[in-house]
């Protein structure tokens, strides 16, 4: 049994995802040039551009939605997306603090697409990331590592006290108080990372969107929704093939 914000957050993400799949339906029908009629691929792609703009509009509100509702939720349980009950194991393996990893992206984008141009602005974008995705890296490593200086080991002795019956009131007020305030400490250490990591997330999503074409924009949506798609189907436990164990 989850607790109330796991449950209300995985009903909202069965739905979400639901919803991501019908859109990428329409993004890879207009991917492949679906009802934009006879032409050339240029005129083509001239002619579909608002309705790939639509498109594109949609998938990044629908992504947008997901963030805010995840931040309200997370604000009440950070430590439910640390240990997400709505994600399959496979999902949970390649997640990176809470997502996906932002560098991962520019692997989708096909170079030879791509102009001069697009590929310089992708690269500055790119290593722009990598330095952010660094960041949050050092940030997630210095709050694992805040588990270990002198005030925790303090209050890891103080509460050995308190459950071994020490029978002094200040010990047990004392500890009382600082764990309570270590833990809520703690949590809002990774509510912020966790929020700085989605942050990463989102501007790379929009920094690609901006340097691509409309029809790019499209095929970049559909990939990176299709991954994450996929990897929920393939994680599903019937679909997890049982490796014999190994030979002494």
């Amino acid at each position: 049994m989850g607790t109330q914000v796991e449950e209300k957050f995985s009903d909202f993400f069965e739905s979400w995802v639901s919803e991501l799949e019908d859109l990428v339906k329409h993004l890879l029908y207009a991917s492949t040039g679906g009802g934009s009629g006879s032409g050339s691929g240029g005129m083509m792609e001239v002619q579909q551009e608002p309705h790939l703009r639509s498109l594109v509009s949609k998938l990044t509100a629908h992504i947008k939605l997901y963030y805010t509702v995840k931040w309200a939720h997370a604000h009440q349980d950070v430590l439910a997306f640390f240990s997400p009950s709505w994600v399959t194991p496979l999902e949970a393996a390649y997640s990176w603090v809470t997502g996906w990893k932002p560098s991962m992206a520019f692997r989708l984008i096909l170079p030879s697409a791509l102009s001069p141009d697009q590929l310089l602005k992708l690269e500055q974008l790119r290593v722009k990331i990598k330095a952010q995705e660094d960041r949050v890296d050092r940030d997630m490593e210095r709050q694992q590592m805040a588990l270990a200086d002198h005030h925790m080991v303090q209050l890891s002795r103080l509460e050995t006290r308190r459950r071994n019956g020490d029978p002094m009131p200040a010990v047990v007020g004392k500890v009382e108080g600082l764990v309570d305030a270590a833990i809520k400490g703690m949590l809002l250490g990774l509510e912020r990372t966790m929020k700085a990591a989605d942050c990463v997330r989102l501007k790379t999503m929009k920094g690609i969107l901006e340097v691509l074409t409309p029809l790019q924009c499209v095929r970049f949506l559909a990939s990176i929704s299709l991954i994450q798609i996929r990897l929920r189907q393939w994680g599903q436990p019937k679909r997890l093939p049982k490796i014999p164990p190994t030979k002494q």
